[in-house]
């Protein structure tokens, strides 16, 4: 903490902070908005393989169907960048537009590790002929890496086409991304596929307000960690006269937004099924408002995202489609009321994203890769 008045801000517990963060998340209670609408006010969804912003917004929303989030991504509403933490995301076309540009020196960054391979390349020329060769026609990192490395033949090829995903917006064309459709990777830039220029990137002022409104109360560390930005504090100073103050149990100062909701932490928190990567398990430096101490790290298995169970709002179990079943291993043991529970969202969510089969749920034990 850095200023003298945090040690004087109201604590806010574990419950109280996941409740809050469930509500803002729309986990608490389903919202009746439209997908592009919770698309916008979640910030994005974090999307490295194409099912997961489904899942994500079927456990959100109250009449979602998959068939939703398709169209607006065939009609270029939503598009599939690289943006956050250096991730595949959904976003809405103007979040597509304005956040790129702000997490960009992170993209720039990013370009150090791979500095040995692209020892003498002009990257504002190879910026400049990667956009040539993609807004020609869509092409895939393959496609860049062979085109690229003709031009720079003793350059590391995959340190080219890399450079080329970090200079410059691209996106994944359609049908990449479709529900219910398969396609490879292909690339072309923003401003080509959505048909208008890149805007420059917002206040960052502005995104801490948007990010506190779909993930508060929150650190300036926790904001940094689902940026994947460093020195934000001074921003967040800028805004302190606009923010309400609290600390967590470890008395961490958390910044807020004044008319942003907090629930009373004994508020009933249904269960809900995730996908793997969810924001609401990514996106703050300090997870434990929905990761208890001893299930940490069982999310995760090297670099791959399990899907997650939540019970009373926390994380509680893994879950996976066995053909026509959804299996469910809990990390503790059930209760038989909160396995009926379990049991009826499990049914809910298969009768959104997989209607018309057998409707399944078991417990048993998730297969780990």
């Amino acid at each position: 903490m850095t200023n003298s008045g945090a040690a004087k801000a109201p604590v806010l517990g574990v419950r109280a902070l996941g409740r809050a963060t469930l509500a803002r998340q729309l986990l608490l209670d389903r919202s009746p908005l439209p997908a592009l609408e919770a698309v916008r006010h979640l910030l994005g969804l974090q999307a490295q393989n194409v099912r997961p912003p489904y899942y994500a917004l079927a456990a959100r929303l109250d009449a979602f169907a998959p068939e939703e989030l398709s169209a607006l991504m065939a009609d270029r509403a939503v598009v599939r960048i690289v943006t956050l933490r250096s991730t595949i995301h959904t976003h809405t076309a103007e979040d597509c537009l304005t956040l790129r540009p702000l997490v960009q020196p992170a993209r720039d960054r990013e370009l150090g590790a791979f500095r040995a391979g692209l020892a003498g390349v002009d990257l504002e020329r190879l910026a400049a002929r990667a956009r040539e060769l993609v807004e020609a026609e869509p092409r895939t990192m393959a496609q860049l890496r062979a085109a690229l490395g003709a031009e720079w033949p003793d350059a590391d090829p995959r340190a080219l086409a890399v450079a080329a995903r970090c200079r410059l917006p691209l996106v994944q064309v359609t049908p990449r991304g479709l529900w219910g459709r398969s396609g490879q990777v292909a690339l072309t830039t923003a401003e080509h596929w959505l048909g208008r220029p890149a805007r420059p990137a917002p206040d960052a002022g502005d995104v801490v307000l948007r990010y506190l409104a779909a993930f508060g109360p929150a650190s300036v560390k926790d904001m940094q960690t689902w940026a994947g930005l460093t020195r934000l504090r001074d921003v967040f100073e800028r805004l302190r006269p606009r923010l309400l103050t609290f600390r967590d149990p470890h008395g961490v100062e958390l910044f807020d937004l004044p008319g942003a909701p907090r629930p009373d932490p004994d508020t009933p928190a249904p269960p809900r099924f995730l996908p793997e990567f969810d924001n609401l398990l990514l996106s703050h430096a300090d997870r434990s408002r929905v990761v208890p101490p001893a299930y940490r790290g069982r999310a995760w298995q090297g670099n791959q995202a399990h899907r997650t169970l939540l019970v009373d709002g926390f994380l509680a179990g893994l879950w996976k489609l066995d053909g026509d079943a959804l299996v469910v291993e809990t990390f503790g043991e059930a209760t038989r009321s909160r396995r009926e529970a379990i049991a009826a969202e499990g049914a809910r969510m298969l009768a959104v994203l997989h209607p018309g089969g057998p409707h399944d749920v078991r417990f048993g034990t998730v297969v780990r890769r």
